[in-house]
Formats: structure tokens, sequence, C-alpha cells
């Protein structure tokens, strides 16, 4: 039996190993996309990264299946085989990412039932603290040694791209400049500063990003640079990122995953905790594009918070939805929602379909306005947390997607998504100042999603969301759908006064036209949320607006939304051209 457990074993860590090989190839590519401005590759290779990991566990699969005749679970050899694939990870890279992988082979194989630390790795045996410990994985910069602007124009210098910097003297005394006024320790003592840089830039849309720290002593604080193509030849530092929430809207969970070489992922993950200590972990797994990783720490912690609480699932609070079912733990920042089994008359839509736009979003540039989920299969919850009320609906609403066994409710798909306050709520209980401010960031919101192709399909205040930092975010996707399918019209005049007086239109409606200037009209019956609206973006009830940006985007104009305020950004010189649909 050892032979067999040794061959299983180290054939499920070369399933691993392919799958990480092609994940590092693809992830590396994106330097070579950044120096030639080749955005449709920075997206697409983005977007094709993600199914690699799906394809890498069914081959490995198959080889089980085919090489080894394995069907039945025999629990002795399987205990073995774990024993024996945690030797192996021993000396390991990346173990806690093998970990996850092993565990992603033995679910697909075998029932639920066998779901236990026993069988798989429930709980890690990966000191990732000590892993990270022995790789550094960034280099280290004393301005003591030449001075402030000595030591950025050397950070500037280290990372070799193929395309020159348009200044780098001026970017170094721009962030050196940057720096001594937005630090915290202030623009005294910076000899005794140090700046740690990780070693690899991290891609995402048009950008590079520099990600480092400034420590003085047991304290740091974040040092990001966003370096930018200007599509003529040349790379320039667009500001500096100093603070923890500027580092965390960088790695927001409703942004794009980054493309950056981890040879040593826990190493990365640490130095990334370390300047957003509040960040959960899935959060930075998941942002530097190991999802499955990210689902695997998420339920971890679910576990645990769920041992430390003993508050109860309850619906989640807005308007019910027509396509999710969406319940809450109160102590826990998430929402959990299930795609009802049968939708109104209303929807027409399918549950595949529905998924089906769910991994569009997934797979799609976020810009910071679309919330990311976690997708997951035959979870198991305590009923006991159930309240009476929630328990009732989700009888009702998705009996073919639970399954009571004993103390345990299972749901047998669902995605976990991060709880924000429903526009429409956070509305009803605003001051002035408070619904200008969202009113004003919900057109900013759509504005960003027309920049990449996406318009959300419903509009209403009750499918968008409001962070704790004030942002809006849209997450209700059944109805999303690209920009460049839509046909923005404008109503036509009424022939006769009947026409006017009519409640059905006297013009035809095909299946994709939209008419903006309805908008104000359905999104809201609150007479001053109107006028704010037509106040704040009159622009989006104008078709001929929505027209415009579908050319653009069907020209290969895609807005730059970067996630950092416009005021942040270092000047321009006047003899560059202006970015084209600019939206921040």
């Amino acid at each position: 039996m050892s032979d067999l457990a040794r061959q299983l074993a180290r054939s499920i860590l070369t399933g691993f190993e392919r799958h990480f090989s092609f994940f590092q190839e693809i992830t590396s590519v994106a330097r070579e996309r950044f120096e030639e401005s080749d955005w449709d590759g920075v997206r697409t290779a983005a977007a094709k990264r993600i199914s690699f990991y799906d394809k890498r566990v069914r081959e490995t699969i198959h080889k089980l299946r085919d090489s080894f005749g394995i069907e039945r679970l025999d629990e002795p050899l399987w205990q073995e085989v774990k024993g024996i694939y945690t030797g192996l990870l021993a000396h390991h890279s990346r173990p806690e990412l093998a970990e996850t992988f092993y565990n992603s082979v033995f679910c697909q194989l075998f029932e639920r039932k066998y779901f236990n630390n026993d069988n798989i790795f429930v709980e890690s045996v990966v000191d990732r603290r000590a892993l990270a410990q022995r790789y550094r994985g960034f280099m280290s910069f004393h301005p003591r040694d030449g001075g402030l602007e000595t030591s950025i124009w050397e950070i500037l210098s280290a990372f070799y791209f193929n395309v020159p910097y348009e200044d780098v003297d001026r970017d170094a005394k721009r962030i050196a400049d940057a720096l001594l006024r937005r630090s915290r320790f202030g623009s005294s003592d910076m000899e005794e500063l140090r700046i740690d840089v990780l070693e690899f830039p991290f891609f995402r849309n048009k950008a590079a990003y520099l990600i480092g720290r400034v420590v003085r002593g047991e304290d740091s604080h974040p040092f990001i640079v966003p370096l930018v193509n200007n599509e003529q030849g040349g790379i320039y530092a667009d500001t500096l990122l100093t603070t923890e929430d500027e580092a965390e809207a960088v790695f927001s969970f409703a942004r794009a995953y980054f493309l950056v070489k981890t040879p040593v992922p826990a190493a990365t993950v640490a130095f990334l905790q370390d300047i957003m200590p509040e960040k959960p972990i899935a959060e930075i797994y998941m942002s530097i594009g190991f999802q499955k990783q990210a689902k695997n720490d998420f339920y971890r912690d679910f576990l645990n918070h769920l041992q430390e609480s003993d508050d109860t699932f309850q619906v989640a609070p807005g308007t019910r939805g027509l396509v999710m079912a969406v319940f809450t733990l109160p102590s826990y920042p998430y929402v959990f929602k299930v795609i009802r089994d049968r939708f109104p008359p209303q929807k027409q839509v399918t549950p595949e379909l529905v998924r089906k736009r769910y991994l569009q979003v997934k797979m799609h540039d976020r810009v910071g306005r679309m919330a990311d989920t976690l997708e997951y299969s035959d979870v198991a919850f305590p009923l006991k947390r159930f309240s009476p009320e929630l328990l009732a609906e989700l009888k009702e609403q998705i009996p073919e997607k639970i399954e009571i066994e004993g103390n345990v409710l299972f749901i047998r798909h669902l995605y976990i998504e991060k709880r924000m306050a429903p526009l429409n709520v956070f509305l009803e209980q605003a001051n002035e100042e408070e619904a200008r401010d969202a009113l004003d960031d919900w057109g900013r919101a759509i504005q960003q999603l027309m920049a990449v192709n996406i318009f959300p399909g419903d509009l209403l205040f009750k499918n968008f969301g409001v962070t704790g930092s004030g942002k809006v975010v849209f997450y209700d996707y059944d109805e999303i759908c690209y920009l460049t399918e839509c046909n923005f019209r404008r109503i036509p005049a009424p022939r006769t006064p009947e026409d006017e007086l009519s409640s059905d239109p006297w013009y035809s409606v095909g299946p994709h036209d939209i008419f903006p200037e309805e908008f104000p009209t359905f999104l809201t019956t609150d007479v001053q949320q109107r006028r704010l609206l037509k106040e704040l973006h009159p622009e989006l009830f104008d078709y001929r607006y929505w027209q415009q940006r579908q050319k653009e985007v069907e020209h290969g104009i895609y807005g730059d939304v970067f996630p950092y305020p416009r005021r942040l950004r270092f000047p321009r010189p006047e003899t560059v051209p202006p970015e084209p649909a600019t939206v921040e």
C-alpha cells in the first residue's frame, strides 16, 4: 500500500506543479504586455489565468483514475497518501497552495461525508510565518547611504523595463518630495528610514505597481508607486501612495486580480499583510490571483468565526431579490447568495445564465465597481444557527439547493460576497450631504463601468452597495451585459395627444433598446434625488453620451480608471496629449 500511496501523492503534487508552472508563465507575460501597451493582451491573460486551476485539477483526476483505477475511497490508503504528501511539502516553496490543490482533487473524487481533517487539509500544517522569514522576496534601500532622492532613483532603476522612463530624475524627485509631505513619519529623520520594495512589479490594466513599505524601527507604512506607459515609448511614475486606506483601495475586492510573479506566495502575502494589517488574508491571496487559496483560507476563517460567535443567520436587509436568496450573519462582514430555484416571469434569465454572468464579472476588469465573489459547492452550516424566518424562506425559495442531515444544513451552490449597505437603504437614512455624495459616486460608478464595456442592465439603487469608505459598488449581475450589445435610443415624440396619454409606448421597443431619458423616472420617486441626479450627472440621461462611449469602446479606447483620487496624481507635462476617456 505504501508504494501506491507514494505514487498517488507524487501524482497529485506533479499536477499542482504543472498548474503553477502555467500560472507563472502567463503571469510573466504581463511585463511584456505592459511594455508593448497591449492592454487587450493584459485583460485576456488575466481572464484566461482564472480557468487554469480547474483544468489542472481535472487533468490530475483523470490521471489518477486512468493510471491507478481510483474510483471508490479507501480511507486508510488516502490517509497514508495525505501523510506522504505532507512530507513532500516539508521543503516546498508553495506548500499552502499545494495543500489546497490536494483538497480540490480529493473533494472532486469522493463524497462530501469524507471531507474531514483525516482525509484533507481542513487545517493547514504549513508554518507560513517561518516560510516568509526564510524567503525575503524584497529589496531594501537606505536613504542614509546617499539621500532620499538617490534611494528613490535606485528603486526606479532596479526594475529593468524594456521601455525607458520619460524622466527618471524628475520622477525620483517627485516621489521623494511626496514622501516628505505624505509620510506619517514626517520630514525629519529620513536617514533613519528603510524602504523595502517587493522584487517583482504588480501588473493590472494599464499600470505596473511597485509595492513597498517605509520602515522606521518596528513601525511602517505603505510605499506604492504606480508606473504608467505613456504609449509613446516612455514610462512615468503617476503618484505615490503612503496610507493603509490607499493600499487597500489598490488591492480592493472590487478590482481585477494582479499579475505578479510570486515564487513564494506566503512571503508576498506576509509583506502585503504588513502594509494592510486589517485586510483578511483571503482577500490578499485573491488579489494576486490565487482565488482557490482565497476560498480555502476564507472557509477556515469562517469556521473559526462560527466557533467564536453565537448569533444566527438572518435574511439580509434590503429589498428581496427576484433572482437570489440572500442571507447574512450579523457578526460576519459577508453575505451569502443562492440562486433561486425559480424566477418570476419578468426575469428572462435561467440559473445557468446567472452563473455565467457571475463568471463573466470574475473574469472582467471590475475597475473597483463590481464586487468579487467566492463560489462554493456543498457548504455545511450548523442548522441551529439559522433563524426560523430565514429557514422558512430558504425552504420556500431554494428547496432544490438545500439538504438537511441531522444538525447540519448543506447548500449545494452559493456565492459569498463582501457585505455592503444597499444604496437604496443608505439613501433612506442619509443626510443631504451623504445622499449627494452617494448619488455622485453612483454616477461615477456607471461611467467607470462604461469605460470597460459594461452596462449593469438594472440600474436600480437596490442593486448597488455602499462600502465602509463610502464607495458605491455594483453587486447584482443577472442582467449585466456588454455596453456594445445595447442600443441606446431617444424616445420618439408622441404622434398624437392620445399617444402622450397612453400607458403603452407608441413606438417599437427591441430587446436591446435602452432609453436613458427614462432613467430618473424608474430609479427613484424621491423628487430631491431626481433633482440631484440631473444636477450631478445629466450626461447619463442623454442617449448621445452613451452612444459616444460605445464608439470609443468599439475603437479600442478604454478609459483609465486608477484606484486613487485624481488629486494625488503627479501633474503631466502640457505637451503630453490628454488621456482618452479618463474617468476616476
